[in-house]
């Protein structure tokens, strides 16, 4: 039983050491002119919103996730949003996206809206 359990971590930790090998790479080189076409095109805006301000349907792309984070969502995701797999956004035009959303004004940082300070 515990040499099964060994063989088993040494799987596991294998298995993870590759994975982070890959997640470490970050994002592809992505073309934002081309992202901000397919932003719009495929209907991305439709409920993130033109400048990723988020809305009843789509949450904020103001701060995107790391590219990893985004890629699993975009082609597996968890809520409404329908999978855009390979064979509807190749990994090119998804790095493409994602370049175009990394674009999206940042908001205020609270300390220097004069209001929130007192």
């Amino acid at each position: 039983m515990i040499r099964h359990l060994q063989v088993y971590g040494a799987g596991m930790l294998a298995g993870l050491l590759v994975a982070g090998s890959a997640f470490a790479q970050g994002a592809p080189n992505g073309n934002t002119a081309n992202g901000k076409k397919l932003f719009e095109t495929v209907g991305c805006f439709q409920c993130h919103g033109y400048v990723g301000q988020g809305g009843g349907a789509g949450p904020k792309l103001i701060d995107p996730p790391v590219w990893e984070a985004f890629i699993v969502q975009l082609r597996t995701p968890r809520q409404q949003m329908p999978p855009f797999t390979a064979k509807v956004l190749t990994d090119q035009q998804a790095a493409d996206i994602y370049s175009y959303v990394q674009t999206f004004p940042k908001p205020a940082d609270p300390a220097t809206i004069p209001m929130l300070r007192n």
